[in-house]
């Protein structure tokens, strides 16, 4: 066994890496490397170029979401995306992996990514909007500590058409937003958090033995950060996110980068964080009532969960969307999951039903041919 593995910090790279060598026996795993982009002028321009928003007034019936696309792979799921033509497409992290503090070379990976035919179709006729997780942050699981979040602000938001005088490009304290889509009777809300800016340091596991059961149990290296001050958020996030939620809405669907009702897994969730989760679980008491559900992404494998006896009058829920291109086959462990977990690449789709007050949702993942994995009709 090499213990000596065991006792650095870990990625889930890192981790695949380390279940090849002690579990298969094999040597380490490599990482595969993309080619280095060379863009063209015309890439750049097709880059940037973003359908003009549908006007907010318009009620929508269907949002699609994702995360984890990776730059260097193909990229079939956005067929699937623009048959399905939704009024919206939210992207809920790790957009590109861009892994680097140089904003030159995000940029170009960007420019990879608004090069692909297929995303380009999709923002010609469909409204994009975006949060970041950690790949396309700039560093893998960063947050508070990370030095060149400001130039990999300006580097998204330019990639993704944000007016210039946008808050989120001078907020002191973060990327996060939101959307209102609809009129009277038929509004939806989309709430996009930022928990990388303000996320205070993870706590990994130190103790080699405990590191290595957590890895056969598919469970990453991170206890929970229980210590006064820890947070995600940020306290002025919070104080902004409480105002959200006395917006008045239809729908109210809440963008999460990472999961939020899956228990303690080990790796990056909001149970690293158990005060700001309750936290969160409190202000969804305290506020107006809402028809909520919460989609998230990150893990790299797809799940619907469910916890029942929330306190509200209908169940949260969170349908995870991961990756538009990546897989991971080592699923964690979710008490909340209802039905099987999906390591294979997939898009979320939330349809909307106001034929019935208050609305009703069929949230499903389909993979890259289309086919349905998961469906979960959720009523109010």
């Amino acid at each position: 066994m090499n213990t000596e593995l065991l006792q650095k910090p870990f990625s889930r790279r890192v981790f695949t890496r380390v279940l090849g060598a002690l579990i298969a026996g094999a040597s380490l795993l490599r990482v595969p490397v993309g080619a280095q982009a060379q863009a063209s002028s015309q890439a750049q321009a097709a880059s940037q170029a973003q359908a003009q928003p549908a006007s907010r007034s318009e009620p929508i019936n269907r949002i699609a979401f994702g995360s984890c696309v990776h730059q260097d792979k193909p990229q079939p799921v956005w067929d699937v995306v623009n048959a399905a033509k939704p009024d919206v497409f939210v992207f809920l992290g790790d957009n590109i992996y861009g892994d680097s503090e140089d904003p030159a070379v995000l940029q170009a990976k960007y420019e990879q990514l608004g090069a692909v035919p297929g995303f380009q179709q999709l923002r010609q006729q469909t409204d994009v909007v975006a949060i970041w997780d950690d790949h396309d942050y700039g560093v893998n699981d960063g947050g508070l500590e990370y030095p060149s979040k400001e130039a990999s602000r300006q580097v998204m938001l330019d990639f993704f058409g944000e007016p210039a005088d946008s808050e989120r490009r001078s907020r002191p304290d973060g990327i996060y937003t939101s959307y209102v889509y609809g009129e009277p009777g038929n509004t939806v809300q989309i709430i996009l958090l930022d928990l990388r800016w303000n996320r205070t340091a993870l706590h990994e596991v130190a103790d080699a033995e405990k590191r290595t059961s957590r890895l056969v149990q598919d469970m990453g290296p991170y206890d929970a950060s229980l210590e006064p001050g820890a947070t995600m958020l940020g306290e002025a996030q919070w104080q902004w996110f409480q105002q959200q939620l006395q917006v008045e809405a239809s729908l109210r669907i809440i963008g999460s980068s990472i999961q939020l009702l899956a228990d303690f897994t080990g790796w990056e969730t909001w149970a690293n964080f158990p005060a700001d989760r309750q936290r969160f679980f409190n202000l969804l008491h305290t506020s107006p009532i809402v028809p909520t559900v919460i989609i998230s992404g990150d893990t790299h494998w797809s799940e619907f969960s469910r916890i029942d006896n929330s306190g509200l009058p209908f169940p949260l829920v969170e349908m995870t969307s991961s990756g538009l291109t990546e897989e991971w086959q080592a699923i964690s462990p979710n008490r909340h999951r209802v039905g099987e977990a999906f390591a294979q690449a997939n898009v979320g789709l939330i349809e909307i039903d106001w034929s019935v007050q208050p609305p009703a949702v069929v949230m499903q993942i389909r993979d890259v041919e289309g086919a349905v994995l998961i469906e979960q009709r959720v009523g109010f």
